[in-house]
This record gives C-alpha cells, sequence and structure tokens, in this order.
C-alpha cells in the first residue's frame, strides 16, 4: 500500500432537494489506477467534480495529503494543479495555438518562467505524440488529438493525482484507442489516476481499484478481479451483465 494522498470522507452533494452524493468514502494511495464505473446519473462524474473543488460539497471532507480541500479558505488553483483533471469535452482554449494551452496554465498558476513552460509543454506533448501540431488551434484538430492535448496540458502543471472524467465518451470509436493508450503509458509510468469511465476493458487491465456508483452511492469496490470479476451485490451484477464481452 503506497502513501495516501486523497482519501474522501463522507462527502455528500445536493443540488437543492436533490441529493446527487450519499456518504462517499475511498482512499487514493500513491500509484493507484482507480477507475469508477456506474450507469449515466449515478453520480460519478458529481463526484470527480467535488474531488477537483468545481463543484462545492455539501458535507464531509476531501484530505489531500491530511488537509481538508473542503475547508473555506483553501486555494483551489493551487490545490487543482496538483490535483489535475481532464475533462470529457476537452476544455481546450479554442483562442491559443496547443502549445500556448500548455504554456497558459504554468505561467499563470504555478508562475513558471514563459520559455521555461515552453519548454515543459513540448515535453508533455511529445509525450502524448502530438508535437506536430504545436501550432494548430483545437478546431484544426481531432478529438482524439484534442484529448491528447488536454493530457498535456494537465500533465505541464506537474499533478500528483489526475482526475479524468469518461475522457473518451466524446471521441469517435477509432480515436478512443489513441486516447487510451496514452492512459495506459501514464499507468504504466505510476501516475495516479481517478478514472470516471464506460471502458471496461481498461478498467480490467490498467486499474489497480475498480468502484461501482449507483443512484448517488458506492455500492461496491475491489481489485478488478474481485468486481469485474465476481461481483458480490445484484445491482453490479445487474449493470456489469450489459458489458459480458469484456
Amino acid at each position: 500500500m503506497g502513501e495516501t494522498i486523497l482519501e474522501i470522507r463522507h462527502l455528500g452533494k445536493a443540488f437543492g432537494s436533490h441529493q446527487v452524493l450519499r456518504d462517499i468514502d475511498f482512499t487514493v494511495s500513491k500509484g493507484d489506477v482507480t477507475s469508477i464505473i456506474g450507469s449515466s446519473g449515478s453520480g460519478k462524474s458529481t463526484l470527480l467534480r467535488c474531488v477537483n473543488l468545481l463543484e462545492t460539497p455539501t458535507s464531509g471532507e476531501i484530505l489531500f495529503h491530511g488537509k481538508n480541500m473542503a475547508d473555506r479558505g483553501v486555494d483551489a488553483a493551487a490545490y487543482r494543479s496538483r490535483v489535475g483533471m481532464v475533462f470529457q469535452s476537452f476544455n481546450l482554449f479554442s483562442n491559443m495555438t496547443v502549445l500556448k494551452n500548455c504554456v497558459a496554465g504554468q505561467v499563470k498558476v504555478l508562475k513558471k518562467d514563459p520559455e521555461e513552460a515552453r519548454t515543459a509543454a513540448l515535453q508533455y506533448l511529445d509525450r502524448v505524440g502530438m508535437a506536430p501540431y504545436i501550432n494548430a488551434r483545437p478546431r484544426q484538430l481531432s478529438g482524439g488529438q484534442k484529448q491528447r492535448v488536454a493530457i498535456a496540458r494537465a500533465l505541464a502543471m506537474e499533478p500528483e493525482v489526475l482526475l479524468f472524467d469518461e475522457p473518451t465518451s466524446a471521441l469517435d470509436p477509432e480515436m478512443v484507442g489513441e486516447v487510451l493508450d496514452v492512459m495506459k503509458d501514464l499507468a504504466r509510468e505510476g501516475m495516479t489516476m481517478l478514472v470516471v469511465t464506460h471502458e471496461m476493458a481498461f478498467a480490467r487491465d490498467v486499474s489497480s481499484r475498480v468502484v461501482y456508483m449507483n443512484q448517488g452511492v458506492i455500492c461496491e469496490e475491489g481489485t478488478p478481479e474481485e468486481l469485474l470479476g465476481n461481483p458480490q451485490r445484484q445491482e453490479t451484477r445487474d449493470f456489469l451483465s450489459r458489458f459480458r464481452s469484456v
């Protein structure tokens, strides 16, 4: 068991009278790849947005190296530079080139020298196979290329944890593989990752832990062998029955 980086305790989130998350507890240790699976509307993306402070939890704690990030007065931008996020819809700046997309956060948030930031950006763009496109604008790229740029941008902030919110669900099927390959490489290199995904083969082959959510609660969690191979709860079995080819 590695060093604990993130600990979620009794996390709840409501939008008005609608309770989206209820009493969520889990731990992320250094080097973990945790896949969160479940039907649409089960609260997976809301959970990730709470962990990244894009949504304010209604209750509970988000402990990052033991410090509660849900407390008032926390520097959310500084925290997000350590716990980065890759979005389903890429969220690239359309008015910036690929290179500038990967430089801007380093300069603005990390206060890096622009030349140092450029060097780092080029390194990470090369790592995801996007170095030939540094002068392109997002509109000139395929979905898979945009997502690889988004991953490079997140990596350039040198985070301890990367959150992925259904990173392949907006992609055409032929582009899914190129993004999953980058994520598999990151996992092999020891990047700590929390991944909301419908890609069951990724969850099975790459994850160290799999969490199944339903109706705003964690129903079951375990290793891929335990949860995907021998689920204990009927609702988990019902969900997984849709993916029998995996």
